[in-house]
């Protein structure tokens, strides 16, 4: 994302009383978007939640898009780094089964569902979203490097595209038509972007 840290509300990150506070204000943003999606983001309920003061929570993150903004942030963060299996089709297949069980379990996955219906709408909230699967997407372009460097693909594949060509699958059934991602799926999905990337699909 192009906002530095100092400019975008609640992403400063001191220790202390500060960070318990942040802390407590994105689990009770998760918990209400796992609830009730966006409509359902209200400032003062989750500053209820959370056990803090409307003032700090209206002056820290501005709005429910700060707080959807700053929530995923945060799980950028706090996300499992890339898989080293020693092939890119383990790497492949255990990042496609990271997605299918985000997307399925009951809560995350209701988040990442709610985020995804706030960005059809709001701008600032599909800045957030694109910016964190750039981040994620960056942390594990290192599988499809390795794999490179190994000699299992064609010399100047596109790593973003590769992994992009896992999710989508996922992402898809999920997000549109609204089918729960199986084992069998993510498979499928890891299998048919290593077998594209081989061929050279995403190598100028």
């Amino acid at each position: 994302m192009s906002e530095s840290p100092s400019a975008v509300p609640g992403t400063q990150r001191p220790g202390g009383r500060t960070a318990k506070v942040r802390r407590a204000v994105l689990d009770a943003t998760q918990e209400t978007l796992a609830a009730g999606g966006f409509p359902a983001l209200n400032m003062d309920q989750v500053a209820a939640a959370a056990g803090v003061g409307k003032t700090t929570v209206y002056r820290r993150w501005g709005s429910p898009v700060g707080l959807v903004a700053d929530l995923l942030r945060d799980m950028a963060e706090q996300s499992l780094p890339a898989a080293d299996t020693g092939t890119l089709a383990g790497d492949l297949r255990a990042n496609a089964a990271l997605v299918r069980e985000t997307l399925t379990d009951p809560r995350m996955g209701a988040v990442f569902r709610a985020v995804i219906a706030a960005a059809a709408f709001d701008e600032e909230c599909a800045r957030a979203l694109g910016g964190f699967y750039r981040t994620r997407l960056a942390e594990w372009a290192v599988v499809a490097e390795r794999a490179a460097a190994r000699g299992e693909l064609p010399a100047g594949t596109d790593p973003l595209e590769l992994l992009r060509a896992v999710s989508a699958p996922l992402y898809y059934r999920a997000v549109v038509s609204q089918e729960e991602p199986t084992p069998a799926d993510a498979e499928r999905a890891a299998a048919a972007a290593l077998a594209a990337a081989r061929a050279g699909a995403y190598a100028p």
